[in-house]
C-alpha cells in the first residue's frame, strides 16, 4: 500500500453503521483495510445485534450506543475515545433522519417539528461531532498530522430530486456547513469533506418514497450504466482520511458513477 494512502497507526470513529448494507460499513471496512484502528457506534438496543458482529470483525475496541437525540451520549462516546487513545485522527459521520410523515410529504407541507428534527440529527449533529473532535485532533502526537471529518450528502442537495423532499434542503445545509467548517478548522490542520454517493439500497434510504424508481433512474442515466457500491464509497472515504488528500478540504466528492454530470 502506498504510504500516502495508508491509515496505519491512525485512529478513527465511525458513526452510522446500522447493518451490513450501510454505507458506513463499507467505509469502516476500507478504513480498517488501510490500517486504521476504529471505534464504532450503534443507534440503540435494537440495532446493537446487527452492529456488534461488524465491530468485532473490524476488531474495534469500542462499540458504543449513540443516539444523537439522547443528551450525553455523544459526550460519552468522545470521552471513551479520549481515554482509550488520547486523541483522534478522523471521524465518519454517516447519519440522517427525518420523521417518515415529513419525509414523504411535500417540502411545503413539512411540519416545523419534523424540519427541526431532520436538521438537528442530520446537520447540527455534525457540528457537535466537530466541536468534540477538534481538541482530540489537536493534541499530542495527533496534532502533527492532519485530522479529517467526513460526512455523507446526496445529489438532492444541489438539484431537485423527485421524492427527496425535505432532505434536499437538509443536505444542502450540511454541504454549506462542510465549507464553513473547513475554513474554520483549517488553521488547526483539520480537513472537512462531504461524500455524495449515488443511491444505494440502505435501511435509511428505504424511507424515501419510490426509492426503487430513483435507483433505476440513476442506473439508466449513469454514464457507466450502473449503481455504485458501499465498497466504492469506502475507498474514497479512506483516501480522504489519508495524507494523500492533505491538499484537499471543503469538498463535496461525488461517488455516483457519473450521475451528477448528466443534465
Amino acid at each position: 500500500m502506498d504510504l500516502a494512502t495508508s491509515l496505519r497507526g491512525r485512529k478513527g470513529l465511525v458513526i452510522g453503521i446500522a447493518n451490513e448494507q450501510s454505507i458506513a460499513t463499507g467505509c469502516a471496512r476500507a478504513f480498517r483495510a488501510a490500517g486504521a484502528e476504529l471505534a464504532v457506534t450503534y443507534l440503540n438496543d435494537k440495532a446493537e445485534p446487527h452492529v456488534r458482529p461488524i465491530a468485532e470483525a473490524l476488531e474495534a475496541p469500542l462499540c458504543l450506543p449513540l443516539d444523537m437525540r439522547e443528551p450525553g451520549q455523544l459526550d460519552a462516546v468522545f470521552g471513551a475515545v479520549e481515554r482509550l487513545w488520547g486523541g483522534l485522527d478522523f471521524v465518519l459521520h454517516s447519519i440522517a433522519y427525518c420523521p417518515k410523515a415529513d419525509l414523504q410529504a411535500r417540502l411545503t407541507d413539512c411540519s416545523r417539528e419534523g424540519f427541526l428534527e431532520a436538521m438537528d440529527v442530520s446537520v447540527h449533529s455534525f457540528l457537535r461531532v466537530a466541536r468534540l473532535a477538534e481538541p482530540l485532533m489537536s493534541q499530542g502526537p495527533f496534532a502533527a498530522r492532519s485530522g479529517a471529518l467526513l460526512t455523507m450528502s446526496y445529489y438532492g442537495a444541489e438539484k431537485v430530486v423527485e421524492h427527496y423532499n425535505v432532505m434536499g434542503p437538509v443536505k444542502a445545509a450540511l454541504e454549506a456547513c462542510v465549507r464553513y467548517m473547513a475554513a474554520e478548522l483549517g488553521p488547526r490542520n483539520i480537513r472537512v469533506h462531504a461524500l455524495s454517493p449515488g443511491p444505494i439500497a440502505t435501511r435509511a434510504a428505504s424511507g424515501i418514497a419510490h426509492f426503487d424508481a430513483l435507483m433505476e433512474r440513476a442506473r439508466r442515466e449513469s454514464p457507466e450504466g450502473r449503481l455504485v457500491t458501499i465498497e466504492e464509497v469506502g475507498a474514497v472515504a479512506a483516501f480522504l482520511a489519508s495524507e494523500a488528500a492533505s491538499g484537499m478540504t471543503g469538498t463535496v466528492t461525488y461517488v455516483d458513477a457519473g450521475v451528477n454530470i448528466v443534465d
